[in-house]
């Protein structure tokens, strides 16, 4: 009877890690799938992820994203990837991590690209994944979130300056006269005014 139990547990084990197979191998993930599946599929997710080429990865880290599921294996797994020199999977790293994870490395990390990065195109795509995906951050950790989008309005750099405004207007509804082309001394105004908005914020979900 137990030895019965013990392979009746493997075939139904080696029949899960076989539909999650399934699901990733192509190019884009069965959401559908994956969903039936459920929550179940996130350790073999992990795994594939860290075992995987770069295409596979990809597919992947587009299931991390689309299922939106909070994972501290997957945001690990991820975080290898997060400067990778392959173009599509840093961009759809960038937009998972927030999608599996409310840890404040993660917010702090993005932003550093969104305000550091050599590449435009991965700044603008971190500022992306700030302004729409960090779907389990709480509103006192959207507090750190705030707090390193309103520096990056002090950035030299013209574009930071416009996908950090973009990032707090779509965040929260509002842009404080902020304009990222206007004289410094316009500029610096709005930003004490974002500065003061902030600590209230923060004050407020304390």
């Amino acid at each position: 009877m137990v030895i019965a139990l013990f392979f009746a547990f493997a075939l139904h084990a080696d029949d899960l890690d076989s539909r999650v197979r399934a699901a990733v191998g192509g190019a884009l993930p069965d959401d559908a799938a994956l969903k039936t599946i459920g929550p179940r599929a996130l350790p073999i997710l992990v795994r594939l992820y860290k075992s995987s080429d770069e295409p596979h990865r990809d597919a992947i880290a587009i299931a991390f994203y689309r299922l939106g599921w909070k994972s501290e294996e997957a945001k690990a797994a991820l975080m290898r990837d997060v400067h990778t020199s392959n173009q599509s999977l840093r961009t759809h790293v960038q937009y998972a991590l927030g999608r599996v994870s409310s840890d404040a490395d993660v917010v702090d990390t993005l932003a550093t690209i969104m305000q550091n990065d050599d590449n435009a195109l991965f700044r603008d795509k971190a500022a992306c994944a700030l302004a729409y995906d960090q779907i389990h951050l709480t509103e006192q950790q959207k507090v750190l979130l705030y707090r390193r989008v309103i520096h990056a309005l002090r950035d030299p750099k013209p574009q930071v300056r416009t996908i950090a405004i973009q990032v707090l207007s779509i965040q929260t509804g509002q842009t404080k006269g902020f304009a990222p082309d206007a004289p410094i001394a316009d500029r610096e105004k709005s930003v004490r005014a974002w500065e003061a908005w902030v600590e209230e914020y923060a004050a407020h979900w304390h």
